[in-house]
This record gives C-alpha cells, structure tokens and sequence, in this order.
C-alpha cells in the first residue's frame, strides 16, 4: 500500500459488531493490526418494510454510534474513533455538542465527529426533520457547535437555533470534523467547515469524480486557514488489494475505511480484520 494511506474500519457499532463483545474484540484486532481509526454509522430508525436507499432491513441491529465510540474507547488505547457519519438534522446540536465533547474527553481527544445532511426521507420525516431543510440545518447545527466549544461567550442567533448567555464546559480541544455526501452541497460544506471529506461506496472512478467536485468547491469557496489541507477518507467497495489501495492514494485519498461483508460471525470478522491488516499494511494479527 501506498506509503501514508491509512486503514480505518467501518461498522464497529453493526451487525456483529452490534454485541459489545465482539465489537470490543474486533477493536482490539484492528487496533494491533495498524487501522488508525474506527468507524460508527447512524440510522436512528429504518423504514419497514425496507425501501431504497435504506442500506439496511429493518431487523438489522445498529447501535448509537456516540454510545459505541465511547464503550469501544474504553477496549482500545490509541486508535481514533470516527462517526460516520452522524445524520446532523437530526440532532439537537447543543446536546451534541455536549456528548461530543465528553466522549472527546473520555477517550483521551481520540473523537473525529464526522457529520452528514442524511438522505433517507422515512428517517428523517419520522424525526419531525423536513428533507427541504436539512441542509440548512446541518450548516447552522456546525456552526452553532463550534460556538458553543470555542467562543468566549457563546452565541448564536440562526433560523432553526439560537441561544445566548450560556456555557458548557468543559470544553473539547479542536475535534475534526469530518463532512459527508457525494453532492455539490457536501462538496462546499466540507471546503468551508470541514477538516475532511468523508466518501462512502466509491469505486475509482467514482472517487476521481468525487475528487473532481472537491476541486470545484475549492475554486469556488473560500475556506478557512485554521482547517488545513483537506483530509480524503473514502469507504471503497468491496476491499481493494494493494494495488488498488496505491491507485486511490494517487487519486488523493489519504485513509481508506474498509466496510466488511456483513458479517455476523465474531471469528469471520475479527480474521477479516487480520488479513486485511497483513495485506494491506503488512501487519501480523
């Protein structure tokens, strides 16, 4: 693998990895294995019947992806632990700031909150969260957020949140946060908020295009000094060999975050982890 590619793991807080056991277990390996980071999902709830785009029957477990980071910072030392992504509109984003914060403070500044306007409409409408707003939503909860940990004297005055002469302490050093979605607006909202950009199920040559749309909103967005560079995770399909992984990391993409089959085998997964250490980072288990 390309050297500087890191390896993260996704679904630490479903389907096998939805019995604290085996999710500690699997941690643990990916932790000895090199991955630099793991990785929650978030569906609060799931359309029954299922339809499309829901990734998931409606039967399939999935834990909070905050509650699972923080029972998996606990069985692990130095890895990160990433959302990835939470659905933003969603939220209350002054009660996520706060559990954000203490789960930053618990597992020894490890968090990367990564974030997304969602796209599932039964989800969303089941929450009370119009599909028409939430954009404008996850761009006011960020910003309301990062007032809230940063400012001398938090305010904020927005159409779907406001709040003034308040504190919440303590607060967390500069968590990254991580922006998903394959759509202009994700593109923009990562240049101008994000510390990352966070794609998911891409093949090559739907990462290049993705790559691409970055590269227009870094032309036309302004984006913050005290961001730095852009940070490029992407979830492939399927897992690449070496080869595949060096040609993203041509691409641009700086961690890959691989997605297991859906395994509900604590032995299959915790294997799966091994070997894809071993073949893509040259890790023994």
């Amino acid at each position: 693998m390309s050297a500087g590619l890191r390896l993260g793991l996704f679904s630490v807080n479903s389907y096998a990895c939805s019995r604290p056991e085996t999710a500690a277990r699997v941690a643990r390996q990916a932790e000895t294995c090199g991955f630099d980071s793991l990785w929650a999902g978030e569906h609060v709830v799931l359309p029954d019947p299922r339809v499309p785009p829901s990734p998931m029957d409606p039967g399939e477990p999935i834990l909070d992806p905050l509650v699972s980071l923080a029972f998996l910072a606990a069985h692990t030392k130095t890895v990160l632990l990433g959302t990835g992504i939470v659905i933003l509109p969603q939220r209350n984003p002054l009660v996520l700031a706060k559990q954000v914060a203490s789960l930053d403070a618990v597992s020894g500044e490890r968090l990367i909150l990564g974030v997304g306007a969602g796209y599932l409409e039964p989800e969303l409408n089941a929450i009370g969260v119009p599909m028409s707003e939430r954009g404008g939503r996850t761009d006011e909860f960020l910003a309301a957020m990062r007032e809230l940990w940063y400012a001398e004297r938090p305010a904020y005055e927005g159409r779907f949140v406001r709040f003034s002469g308040v504190q919440a302490h303590p607060r967390p050093r500069r968590v990254p946060i991580v922006v998903g979605g394959h759509t202009p607006a994700a593109h923009r909202r990562a240049v101008e908020q994000g510390h990352g950009w966070y794609g998911f199920g891409l093949d090559l040559a739907a990462t290049a295009a993705q790559m691409e749309g970055l590269r227009e909103a870094m032309n036309r967005y302004a984006r913050p000094a005290e961001l730095g560079d852009l940070e490029i995770s992407v979830t492939p399909r399927g897992t690449p060999d070496r080869e595949a992984a060096a040609r993203f990391a041509e691409l641009g993409v700086h961690r890959l975050v691989l997605l297991p089959r859906r395994e509900r085998d604590e032995t299959a997964l915790v294997d799966y982890v091994a070997r894809t250490g071993e073949t893509l980072l040259g890790a023994g288990g």
